[in-house]
């Protein structure tokens, strides 16, 4: 039992490793250049705009869902740009933007996209479908590290790389799903999601990595103007 509550912890910490990460400007960009005060009411406008949209969509889909979105800033010092979704105590859906990330939006297209994104991850309940992914991955491989004789200690690796194997296997699949629904709540609200996706342009591309946590740029972004062109 130890050893699945590991899995799931583990599960969902992959899960809760963010969508928007850069670690530097692909094109040697600087952010946006927005003032903290004009990045900050672009913020505030966005969230305004998005989240009564994001509930609404949330509740067509998902009727018995809490949908009852918290937007909070994470303003931890040191952080990344980045921006990721998460659930409280209750179960009540926390989507956190870091300071960094506020200022790096060059519009507020961008912001939308990202907050509808982070939604999206919601409504398509990727944090309990990647636990349960993770949990199978663990229950696996730990079934055979303890058939093939492996002690405790092996059987505990086996797990938690079980663990993570599960929790990545679809996770390029759920971010693509989370850009696509992100892209109609964002049209919904009135804003440009294909402007908003061009974001992924000043960050670095995974690539198609064997195993990565996230597809590449231009498949994301094909997605979004795919799903854009047929609203």
């Amino acid at each position: 039992m130890r050893k699945v509550i590991n899995a799931l912890l583990l599960g969902a910490v992959l899960v809760l490793a963010g969508c928007m990460q850069p670690t530097g400007s692909s094109d040697g960009a600087a952010p946006g250049g927005f003032d903290a005060d004009t990045a900050a009411k672009n913020f505030v406008t966005v969230i305004n705009r998005v989240e009564p949209v994001a509930e609404r969509v949330c509740r067509s889909r998902q009727p018995q869902a809490n949908c009852d979105f918290l937007i909070v800033v994470d303003d931890r010092r040191g952080q990344p740009p980045n921006a990721y979704q998460t659930l409280d105590e209750r179960g009540r859906p926390v989507i956190a933007f870091t300071l960094a990330l506020i200022a790096d939006a060059r519009n507020q297209d961008e912001l939308a996209f990202i907050l509808g994104h982070e939604a999206a991850h919601h409504i398509a309940a990727h944090i309990p479908r990647s636990q349960q992914d993770a949990t199978i991955g663990a229950l696996v491989l730990g079934t055979l590290a303890t058939v093939s004789g492996g002690n405790d200690a092996a059987v505990d690796t086996a797990v938690r790389i079980g663990a993570g194997l599960g929790a990545r296997r679809f996770s390029k699949e759920y971010e693509l799903e989370a850009d696509q629904l992100g892209t109609v709540i964002a049209f919904r609200a009135g804003y440009d999601p294909v402007r908003g996706a061009k974001y992924f342009s000043r960050i670095p591309d995974p690539g198609d990595a064997f195993l990565g946590t996230h597809p590449p740029n231009a498949s994301r972004m094909e997605v979004v103007r795919v799903t854009a062109a047929a609203l």
